[in-house]
């Protein structure tokens, strides 16, 4: 999956409705130049990139969400939205495309056919209200709007039965006041902060969960440490043989001791299934905010691990690199402050400095994974550059990782209720 253009950067950032369950996610293109929405050549060129990603990723990575993604003029008449069923995407327009008769005759087309349709950056005039109804969604961005023209837009979206999404909520001030607006959903970097609360367990937070982490976390873990852990707790040893006899393994024989399930997973696994039991709460389900958490947790450690191939000069290996990822949601795992729990945890000291303090070339790299999730093109391309990695190849890398991580989702998904689930 080649993607040629330099210092552009495609992500994915959750949308969340007011109750913080993840609505779908929107992909963004940034970078030098940025621009779905450029002109002439930029135009043309931004259309023939997002083409080129989407043939070779939409098939596997965004399958089995709703994803808002911005289209060109250029994306409309290319048919790129039909890379997509319609209940998986929502076609976000901009002025470009409203005031290009030709291209809304194809969103009109589009719509007919059943996707949803969404106006960014929607303005108060007289070209954007007059094709109001033509919209499933207004996206709004607050930062530079007074509070009542978009409270005034705000009634109108909704008394037309249209859902308002407030984009670029990076700080409390602007997510209190897209609540206050009452807008149904919101993105940015605080309000995908704000998944993370309420999300603890309470079923797998006792103190022989919390032992099994320590456990598994060891430099050198203690195969027969981990087997007495398990053994001592009915519902992680019934939870652990539910998993190993499930059709995923499609064992010939049933395994029927803690030792015998801890040989077939393996560390690298059951590292993985403790992070799943420790999200389940009482009835052993999760809600979309602890699946949201979790999977949030695999993807950054499978981009660390990732980005640990192509670093320079780092101190630390690409398993702790993993760790580092993963450990970077613990806190909202385990309900105590992340430095008392890292304290517990044998892991490298340049990991616990980089998630606590953000220090050194550990810092840096877990800081490039933050600023991709937020979509911060110039961070990316400053501290990408610092540690050497290949920049015109980390949308690649990134979608690998996502798509990783969904193989990762759907074993553990499907082995731990007994059930097998296809790979998309």
């Amino acid at each position: 999956m080649a993607i040629k253009a330099k210092s552009k950067y495609i992500v994915r950032q959750p949308i969340k409705d007011l109750q913080g369950m993840v609505l779908g996610y929107q992909i963004r293109y940034t970078g030098e130049d940025a621009g779905y929405g450029g002109e002439g050549g930029k135009d043309f060129n931004a259309a023939e990139t997002i083409y080129n990603f989407l043939t070779q990723t939409s098939d596997r990575t965004l399958k089995g969400a709703l994803n808002f993604m911005t289209f060109t003029t250029n994306l409309l008449m290319k048919q790129t939205p039909k890379l997509f069923i319609p209940e998986e995407l929502v076609i976000e327009v901009g002025e470009s495309v409203i005031i290009h008769p030709l291209a809304m005759r194809f969103v009109e087309r589009y719509r007919q056919e059943g996707y949803a349709i969404a106006v960014k950056d929607f303005q108060f005039s007289p070209r954007f209200i007059s094709n109001l109804r033509q919209f499933d969604y207004v996206m709004m961005d607050l930062r530079h709007a007074d509070d009542a023209g978009v409270q005034r837009l705000a009634e109108m979206v909704h008394s037309l039965d249209k859902k308002c999404v407030v984009t670029g909520v990076d700080t409390e001030e602007l997510y209190q006041r897209a609540f206050a607006l009452g807008a149904d959903a919101m993105s940015g970097r605080y309000a995908a902060e704000q998944m993370f609360t309420a999300v603890h367990s309470s079923s797998y937070l006792q103190s022989n969960f919390f032992r099994l982490l320590v456990a598994i976390t060891k430099d050198e873990p203690e195969v027969d440490e981990i087997e007495q852990i398990i053994s001592m707790d009915a519902t992680l040893t019934y939870s652990l043989l539910r998993i190993v006899n499930s059709a995923y393994f499609a064992l010939r024989n049933r395994a029927t001791s803690v030792h015998q399930a801890v040989t077939i997973l393996g560390l690298g696994q059951l590292r993985q299934w403790i992070y799943l039991m420790g999200c389940r709460n009482e009835k052993g389900d999760l809600d979309k905010g602890q699946e949201e958490m979790l999977k949030l947790s695999f993807t950054r450690a499978s981009f660390a691990g990732e980005l640990m191939r192509y670093a320079k000069n780092m101190p630390i290996s690409r398993n702790d690199a993993y760790l580092m990822g993963m450990f970077s949601t613990l806190q909202f795992l385990i309900a105590a402050p992340l430095e008392d729990i890292l304290g517990e945890v044998a892991i490298s000291e340049d990991v616990k400095n980089a998630l606590l303090n953000h220090e050194g070339r550990c810092g840096l790299l877990y800081d490039l994974i933050l600023a991709y999730e937020r979509a911060d093109g110039s961070a990316i391309s400053q501290m990408g550059e610092e540690l050497g990695l290949p920049m015109d190849r980390l949308p690649e890398i990134y979608f690998k990782c996502l798509e990783e991580v969904n193989k990762i989702w759907n074993q553990l998904i499907s082995s731990s209720t007994g059930t097998e689930k296809e790979e998309e």
